[in-house]
């Protein structure tokens, strides 16, 4: 391996270890809806940090971690003292509390003789220098590496003993506070304890990579995560694969574009953040949208098959026929019923006559179906939630789309005498 080559490996090393360690914990923040906590905390330690270098005059990673734990658990602790005793909404709490923590940080380092000759100063906590990382090389078990290798690696590993440890304990404080509470659980303590390893993790990944990627990467991961599936355990999975993602790609996008490697990474995250939000299979802009159209058009369609059977009921002819125009307007007259017309024809529901549109054996059975129903779905309202003969169509219009099987056979069960519609209008067999 090319010394270049080393480089960039123990670069992009210290970056997955780094976003890794907080994509983790970041699923438990987003899932408790306190995003903004992380990033409270994230800009909260500085005085923790700082007060730890004051009294043991060290940049050691134990009494910095130390500090910094103790500062983030206050943090969480005065946000929600803030918030429960001054009746501020908590995001109103989160800012007063971080930025006053913060900016007593800032005049810390301002005021305390030495702090600015140790590299300990707001610049190196905004922007951190991962690209310069991998020159600052020691001898760990026989092996060559940066010196925040070990140290972030240890973080990993205590992030993941500290899930492994409390996973059920966790996960059911993430989703059901109250219910882990009455199962002899303390919520209180999960709670404290998480944002312990936040502002842990928060600190040893400073002067690695600054405060921005650490923010970003408590956050992006996780959220991104969260589009992408429902199931924890695989939500966490995934966003450790995003922050593994981020570190590689924005690292090697940085080198060719010769800017810094840690805010490349973060728009790395952000970009795979935009994607899932477009392209995420439920949750989706994109599909979710295509999902709202597909249901319209089926529903346009749908409509106009029934308007269609009901015409033949009306006339008594076996193939009625209506023209396009009337069909479209049936099924709401848009650009929705244009193309519902259109795959009703491609799917061979309707068939070709000389001044319109007739029904196909498939429309016809499918429109059977739906008048069905609609008429049971009268039925059942009239029946049994008394609603007035003149206002049973427009909720059965709605209905008559959802019906499945098994509601079918519900309706009937509540049914005596499935013959007829409170209209008197018969309720086709479809089996006849």
């Amino acid at each position: 391996m090319t010394s270049a080559a080393a480089i960039d490996f123990w670069t992009i090393a210290i970056g997955v270890l780094c976003n890794t360690s907080c994509a983790l914990l970041g699923c438990y923040l987003v899932l408790r809806r306190m995003s903004l906590l992380g990033d409270a905390i994230a800009h909260a330690v500085l005085p923790g940090i700082v007060i730890a270098f004051i009294i043991f005059e060290s940049r050691a990673p134990v009494p910095m971690f130390l500090g910094a734990m103790g500062i983030g658990v206050l943090t969480a602790f005065l946000t929600q003292t803030v918030h429960r005793f001054a009746r501020v909404a908590q995001d109103t709490s989160m800012g007063v509390v971080f930025t006053s923590l913060f900016a007593l940080g800032v005049v810390l380092i301002s005021v305390v003789p030495g702090l600015t000759h140790v590299d300990l100063d707001p610049a190196c906590v905004f922007e951190g220098s991962i690209e310069y990382e991998a020159f600052y090389v020691g001898e760990y078990f026989g092996v060559s590496m940066p010196r925040s290798v070990p140290m972030l690696a240890g973080v990993l590993l205590l992030n993941l003993l500290f899930i492994g440890v409390m996973w059920k304990e966790l996960k059911l404080a993430t989703f059901d506070p109250a219910l882990a509470t009455s199962l002899g659980f303390s919520s209180t303590f999960l709670f404290y304890a998480l944002m312990a390893m936040v502002a842990g993790t928060t600190v040893a990944s400073f002067w690695a990579v600054g405060s921005i990627l650490v923010i970003a990467m408590l956050i992006v991961p996780g959220a991104t995560a969260q589009l992408l599936t429902d199931r924890f355990g695989v939500m966490l999975i995934l966003a450790v694969v995003i922050a593994i993602i981020s570190s590689a790609g924005g690292y090697l996008i940085a080198d060719r574009l010769d800017t810094s490697a840690a805010g490349m990474m973060a728009v790395v995250a952000g970009a795979q953040y935009f994607l899932a939000m477009i392209f995420a299979p439920r949750y989706g802009v994109l599909l979710r949208r295509l999902r709202h159209l597909a249901l319209a058009v089926r529903i346009a369609g749908e409509d106009m098959l029934a308007e269609l059977y009901r015409r033949e009921e009306r006339e008594s002819v076996p193939a009625a026929t209506l023209a396009a125009g009337d069909l479209r307007t049936a099924g709401g007259g848009d650009r929705v019923s244009r193309l519902a017309l259109w795959l009703l024809k491609w799917r061979g529901h309707l068939e070709s006559a000389a001044d319109g549109f007739r029904l196909s054996e498939s429309g016809r059975a499918l429109a059977t179906n739906l008048v069905r129903s609609h008429r049971l779905w009268e039925s059942y309202l009239a029946r049994h939630v008394g609603i007035p003969p003149d206002h049973l169509h427009e909720p059965a219009m709605r209905m008559e789309h959802f019906v499945t099987p098994e509601i079918e056979k519900e309706l009937l069960e509540g049914l005596e005498d499935a013959g007829t519609d409170p209209h008197g209008a018969p309720i086709p067999d479809p089996n006849r």
